[in-house]
């Protein structure tokens, strides 16, 4: 009886699969590997890039509008300044518009109660004047008085004595007007004749209603 030994055959075809399986895994493998890679870039090109892209426009714009901002608020100081002048300027003009309407008063007085009224502005005053309100307390002015306190509503001069009457925010808001009347080459004798707090009927405002005396240097 002839035998035939199939043993080395099997492990012949055993070696071969599992070397045909490996290979398959290797492929297997690389394919996984190209497909993560292929994802990886996938991620990196279409949302990765755009989203620095986006971050990086993001600061542009960022900045840009900090930049417009600032502009616009310089703007805006400069807009609020200038509305500040036109509020002090109207103030002083209602109040030389009553003085002319309830009586003629030399072109300059108005002009010197014009001034006195301003803010930043001062009297019309001689050298020696000038070093008194710098040397004497009595006569000294609060550099940041706001003139826009004070308003006038009458003027009266009779042969050069004159009576000015007005209201103010507070008493000492009619002793800065009296310095800066007492400095002023175009009065003399400037005096506060007394004064009260009142309240207006009409707006219920409460303020300090003021009579100034003097003479007017013609």
């Amino acid at each position: 009886m002839i035998r035939i030994n199939l043993l080395p055959q099997r492990r012949q075809r055993r070696v071969g699969g599992r070397r045909a399986a490996d290979d398959a895994g290797g492929q297997h493998l690389l394919y996984g590997l190209a497909a993560l890679a292929a994802a990886a870039l996938g991620v990196v090109f279409l949302v990765d890039l755009p989203t620095r892209s986006d971050r990086a426009r993001y600061r542009r714009d960022e900045a840009a509008l900090r930049k417009e901002i600032k502009q616009q608020s310089e703007q805006l100081a400069d807009f609020a300044d200038l509305q500040k002048a036109q509020v002090d300027a109207e103030a002083r003009k209602q109040s030389i518009e009553r003085l002319m309407r309830a009586k003629i008063v030399p072109a300059h007085v108005l002009h010197e109660l014009g001034e006195i009224l301003t803010a930043n502005r001062l009297p019309t005053m001689t050298s020696d004047m000038i070093k008194r309100t710098t040397s004497d307390p009595n006569k000294r002015f609060q550099q940041d008085w706001d003139p826009t306190h004070v308003w006038l509503s009458g003027f009266s001069d009779s042969n050069g004595a004159f009576k000015l009457e007005g209201g103010a925010q507070s008493e000492s808001d009619v002793t800065q007007l009296s310095k800066r009347l007492a400095a002023s080459v175009h009065f003399m004798e400037v005096t506060p004749a007394g004064g009260e707090r009142v309240t207006d009927q009409a707006s219920g405002v409460n303020y300090y209603k003021f009579t100034i005396t003097g003479r007017v240097a013609y």
